[in-house]
């Protein structure tokens, strides 16, 4: 055990941490630095002892409607943060809100009860949901098309909360471009 955290603090010491513009600051055990400005592999994220995944909502604990939650960490033996005075340390991780829709109802409301627009009552948009029911759901194709939008997570709560699932469950990551998310042109094409 003795031989790890003298190698541990040894190995720690030579890597510098970089603030941008040329700057960098020698890590030296012992003394209070900015854990925010770690390199992978000096630090752990999520702390072992931290329980991530509420088990009510399958998504990191404290998700706020703007997608991000904060995560406690452990920066390497011999390092002490700023922050806390200590190894551990927060950081702000991306994560996906829910609100309680759950997408297996969602999915099974819609093909079974999807032709009167029970599903889309259950989602929060009740004005497709009553031309459903009053049309039978568009003569079933409606059905149809909704089983897909909702299979697929295009369709999601009207709130704009994404589906309770399993952590590793069916998720759905969708990748925009724009004119900022562009191929730059490389020397060697």
């Amino acid at each position: 055990m003795s031989r790890l955290v003298i190698v541990t603090l040894f190995c720690v010491s030579l890597f510098p941490i970089n603030h941008g513009e040329g700057t960098t600051v020698e890590l030296i055990p012992g003394k209070l630095i900015d854990c925010g400005t770690l390199r992978m592999g000096q630090f752990l994220c999520p702390d072992p002892s931290y329980d991530l995944v509420d088990p009510k909502t399958q998504q990191i604990r404290g998700c706020t409607k703007e997608n991000k939650a904060r995560i406690n960490c452990l920066a390497v033996e011999g390092l002490i943060c700023q922050e806390t005075h200590n190894r551990t340390f927060t950081k702000e991780v991306s994560c996906k809100w829910t609100n309680g829709y759950s997408f297996e109802t969602s999915l099974l409301l819609s093909i079974f009860l999807g032709m009167f627009g029970i599903d889309r009552f259950y989602l929060g948009y009740p004005a497709i949901g009553l031309a459903k029911f009053c049309t039978l759901g568009f003569m079933f194709l409606g059905q149809l098309v909704d089983i897909i939008l909702i299979s697929t997570q295009v369709v999601g709560p009207q709130d704009g909360s994404a589906y309770v699932m399993p952590f590793y469950g069916p998720g759905v990551e969708v990748i925009y471009s724009d004119n900022s998310t562009y191929r730059l042109r490389q020397d060697n094409w």
